[in-house]
């Protein structure tokens, strides 16, 4: 059985760093060589998100909340580029796919079983 962080690694990080790459190279003006090494990537990782070759997720993009991951991409990378380091966004979107149920979506699809109770987000 595969661990919801699991799927996360395969399939939410790449996607994070997909929207991450673009926002800052196409709307904040950063190099592809620069938003590698903020990444701990080459700069062909980089290459292949922006053409995305990498970090498709089709039930990500499909969740009906990719507008409001977009949004949080948009946010996170506006930070990045006032100081804030890529560890943090990463994990504050990270945080919200898992509070908005879009990981939820992943592992149902991934795994054909119900998300346990540790991927759904919490009801307030």
């Amino acid at each position: 059985m595969k661990i919801p962080c699991e799927l996360i690694v395969w399939y939410v990080l790449p996607s994070i760093r997909r929207e991450l790459a673009r926002e800052l190279v196409e709307h904040h003006g950063m190099t592809q060589a620069e938003v590698a090494r903020r990444f701990g990537v080459t700069d062909a990782a980089i290459s292949q998100y922006l053409k995305s070759k990498r970090g498709t997720s089709q039930e990500m993009e499909s969740s009906g909340k990719y507008g409001e991951f977009r949004k949080e991409v948009e946010r996170a990378a506006t930070r990045i580029t006032n100081g804030s380091d890529i560890v943090t966004e990463t994990c504050r979107i990270c945080e919200m796919v898992k509070k908005s149920g879009m990981l939820v979506s992943v592992y149902e699809t991934h795994t054909g079983v119900k998300a346990p109770l540790c991927v759904c987000p919490q009801m307030e």
